[in-house]
């Protein structure tokens, strides 16, 4: 039997496939390596993201809980997301088996072909928020017209910054649309060469600590659920794998609603932020007490966002292309199993 190794592949790390070629097991083949002679699971690796934006993820990597589960014959790799859109181009490469988006973000990809669904809803944030600087005069959505405002695209913020934009009357034409990754959006926004930000948590929460910066517009109902997505050729091919993820992420559940102390201190160390700002992003904006099957409330959401995805323009088939997408991205078995188990 082999021995667990529970290496921790960084964001930056995913273009170096030599590097993994070189320790025996490349990219994206991770769920298709042979199983262990003698070993009951289907497969002897399984490569899952973590995120400073998915809490339940950090808990999983630090107690090993995956590992726990999965016993000595199956390698556990973790990468990094930094964002939404990373975490689904992982997934759409085949870089990951598993990864964690915003739930309009899982549903953008999927309308444009990635065959991925939601098996486990992680949390039921309120990530996302218009952000200026401290001395901004912007003071409200209205203000934005003419302006340069970071977001990424693809990214439950981007989609948020939309919403927002038509509260106003405004439409994504009204103002320029910088592409930044979520950190760069922060960046660019401190530096001064954009003048606003859809923020995401918890780069945001720390942007109001250290930089001063202000929120100038929230509505949770502008965000969506956290999800849990896996393409269909490793639920249909790996689903002993598959559930062992989501069993992992229901443990990991109960002991983050059990030690929100401690998750917060996890957070502020994967994301290097201080201490209260990560007790902030858990305790008041994160919602992790939600339950991980995937279902109606879900594609409630998702019904109320597709409209603004499809007027985006980003969903090639237009309409029909979401539609199809909202019937088919939902996978409640693993989910329910490890609710009832």
């Amino acid at each position: 039997m082999s021995i667990i190794s529970r290496r921790i592949v960084p964001a930056t790390a995913i273009a170096g496939a030599v590097m993994l070629m070189a320790s025996g097991c490349v990219a994206g083949e991770n769920a298709d390596a042979a199983p262990v002679e003698g070993s009951d699971w289907s497969a002897s690796t399984v490569t899952v993201d973590w995120a400073t934006y998915n809490p339940l993820s950090l808990v999983i990597k630090d107690q090993g809980i995956l590992e726990d589960i999965l016993g000595d014959d199956v390698t556990v790799e973790w990468v990094q997301s930094a964002g939404s859109n990373k975490a689904n181009e992982l997934l759409r490469s085949g870089s990951v088996d598993v990864g964690s988006t915003a739930g309009s973000a899982a549903l953008l990809a999927r309308a444009n072909g990635s065959p991925i669904k939601v098996i486990d809803i992680y949390s039921q944030p309120e990530w996302s928020a218009i952000v200026t600087g401290p001395d901004s005069d912007i003071t409200s959505v209205e203000d934005l017209a003419g302006t340069s405002v970071a977001a990424t695209k693809g990214t439950d913020p981007y989609f948020f910054l939309l919403q927002a934009l038509e509260t106003a009357g405004l439409s994504v034409d009204d103002i320029e649309v910088q592409n930044l990754q979520h950190a760069d959006g922060r960046a660019a926004l401190d530096g001064g060469s954009v003048d606003a930000w859809a923020g995401l948590d918890p780069i945001m929460a720390a942007a109001e600590v250290e930089s001063g910066d202000k929120l100038i517009y929230r509505n949770v109902d502008f965000n969506t659920y956290g999800f849990l997505n896996a393409t269909e050729d490793f639920i249909d091919n790996h689903a002993d794998l598959a559930q062992a993820v989501v069993d992992a992420y229901e443990q990991a559940r109960e002991w983050a609603l059990e030690n929100p102390e401690e998750t917060a201190q996890l957070l502020a160390d994967a994301a290097g932020i201080d201490l209260d700002v990560a007790t902030t992003v858990i305790e008041e904006r994160s919602n992790l007490d939600v339950s991980g099957v995937p279902g109606d409330a879900q594609l409630a959401v998702l019904e109320k966002i597709a409209p603004v995805i499809v007027d985006s323009g980003d969903v090639q088939g237009g309409q029909d292309a979401v539609d199809k997408a909202l019937s088919e991205i939902i996978h409640p078995d693993f989910a329910e199993k490890a609710v009832e188990g």
